[in-house]
């Protein structure tokens, strides 16, 4: 017994690891992401148990928000006599709303997750980008609920969806990359500024009726439109509808604008974060 006990250590030997701020601006280190997969997977499984988790309706709120906001758009549309392509209003509204909630509410998640995980932050090092892109990945869970009642909801109507209902997942990734790129700017601003989380629901709310998700782009003409096209939101909410309805294609300008808007946002919001990530522990 001795003898194994004086004899060589099995234990691998010690390696020191010095964590630093860099001075410099550049984009998250991704491989240092890609080794923290697995932490990567258990924040995203426990935002989806903490958001329903002691809930009296479970996951039924996934769906229970864009019904809601269906019925009153729905309502506001017979009143106001506002089109909707030839298409059920039911079916149109709650298909632009799938799009809009989907960023949304990744957007919020996002914006919030630093300021929600700070006990985690600043107690032990990981790459922070981890924690919104963990709170964008889960709101697809409910987006992929609210989907299922949409083709129930255009079964009932007789609606068929569109041939090119297999390019949705195209404008699903865009609507994610939009939300991630304006969460990352929200998570760290509100580290220094936290009324931030005050002024971004608020926001939300006006750029809700900037998108057309109430009312289709083809009623909206002349300089309006140019407006209407600077909007990100507005070429992926009706390349939902073209998606899966068939009906009011995005152009093309409005398109590649879109897609030039969320890369320079996701691009800058990068740079932005692993810029205030040198100093977040000691802000947050």
């Amino acid at each position: 017994m001795s003898a194994n006990l004086a004899g060589p250590s099995t234990l691998p030997p010690l390696r020191r690891v010095l964590v630093r701020a860099e001075r410099r601006w550049r984009l998250p280190d991704l491989a240092a992401v890609w080794d923290y997969r697995e932490l990567f997977w258990v924040l995203a499984l426990r935002d989806i148990r903490v958001r329903y988790k002691q809930t009296v309706l479970g996951i039924a709120w996934a769906i229970v928000q864009p019904l809601c906001t269906m019925i009153v758009f729905t309502m506001i549309s017979h009143v106001a006599r506002i089109a909707t392509d030839g298409v059920r209003p039911e079916v149109f509204y709650y298909c632009g709303m799938l799009a809009w909630l989907l960023f949304a509410n990744s957007m919020t998640s996002a914006g919030n997750s630093l300021l929600g995980s700070q006990h985690l932050v600043t107690k032990v090092y990981f790459p922070r980008v981890i924690l919104p892109i963990a709170s964008v990945v889960t709101a697809l869970l409910d987006f992929a609920i609210a989907f299922v009642v949409l083709l129930a909801m255009m079964l009932v109507y007789g609606v068929a969806p569109a041939p090119q209902v297999f390019f949705l997942p195209l404008f699903v990734a865009l609507a994610c990359a939009a939300a991630l790129g304006f969460g990352l700017w929200l998570s760290a601003l509100s580290t220094q500024f936290r009324d931030v989380r005050h002024i971004a629901p608020f926001a939300t709310q006006l750029w809700l009726f900037c998108t057309p998700v109430l009312y289709p782009s083809s009623a909206v003409g002349g300089w309006k439109r140019v407006l209407l096209d600077l909007n990100p939101m507005s070429g992926i909410v009706e390349g939902f509808r073209w998606c899966v309805l068939g009906r009011s294609a995005p152009g093309l300008p409005a398109l590649v604008q879109s897609i030039a808007t969320i890369v320079v946002v996701l691009g800058s919001s990068l740079y932005y974060f692993q810029r205030v990530d040198r100093t977040l522990a000691d802000r947050i």
